[in-house]
């Protein structure tokens, strides 16, 4: 009529075979957040620093703050960017956004 204890205990412990497998799926949506996620947004980053070392005097470039200028002058950490004839104002060098255009040396007419 009832059910004995011990036929109740008889289904056996899932091992630890069965421990890791519960881990699979853990795992898996580790490494999918890592390649969708956190590389690309790491990558970014990386070309951001690059494109912010790279400005030089006479580039066009936009602030985060969305304004857009040439810049002047560069220092260690900021940089005077002309956003009008005679109105310059100086900038953080990381709040850089965009790079528009760089300039280029122009060829010596012959």
């Amino acid at each position: 009529m009832f059910v004995t204890p011990a036929y109740a205990q008889a289904a056996g412990g899932a091992g630890a075979a069965g421990a890791f497998a519960q881990f699979i799926p853990l795992i898996l949506i580790f490494a999918i957040m890592y390649f969708l996620m956190i590389r690309p947004q790491q990558k970014r980053l990386k070309e951001h620093r690059a494109m912010v070392a790279a400005v030089k005097k006479g580039d066009n470039v936009i602030t985060q703050g969305g304004i857009f200028g040439k810049v002047v002058s560069v220092r260690d950490d900021e940089l005077e960017v002309e956003i009008a004839q005679g109105v310059r104002v100086r900038v953080v060098r990381s709040t850089l956004s965009q790079v528009l255009s760089k300039t280029a040396p122009v060829a010596a007419n012959s």
